[in-house]
């Protein structure tokens, strides 16, 4: 699912992914890093309810496509078994990753 924000609710859950992200981002010092689960996880069930998920698992392909959108902007990276992963789509990626923010060069 693309993370444009078209309608107001859509535009809400975007919100809400992006501001729960960027949380994790803010508060994990690089190299530290966190799983996407994490942030899916951060929610209430009602707060995933809002956003149009029953369950955290939901919100699971959302959270890899923010990740991967902001990876395209140079503001996170995606870890997997310690190595910064430059794969051209996050479908290319398999298995467990972890997310961080991205350090300046």
């Amino acid at each position: 699912m693309a993370l444009s924000g078209g309608s107001n609710t859509e535009h809400d859950r975007v919100d809400m992914l992006r501001e729960k992200f960027n949380h994790f981002l803010a508060k994990r010092e690089p190299p530290k890093t966190f799983c996407p689960s994490e942030v899916a996880r951060a929610w209430t069930r009602d707060e995933l309810g809002a956003m149009g998920y029953a369950e955290w698992r939901d919100a699971m392909d959302d959270i890899r496509h923010l990740a991967a959108q902001l990876r395209d902007q140079g503001l996170c990276e995606v870890v997997q078994q310690g190595h910064v992963v430059d794969a051209l789509s996050m479908d290319d990626i398999k298995g467990p990753i972890r997310l961080r923010r991205k350090t300046p060069s």
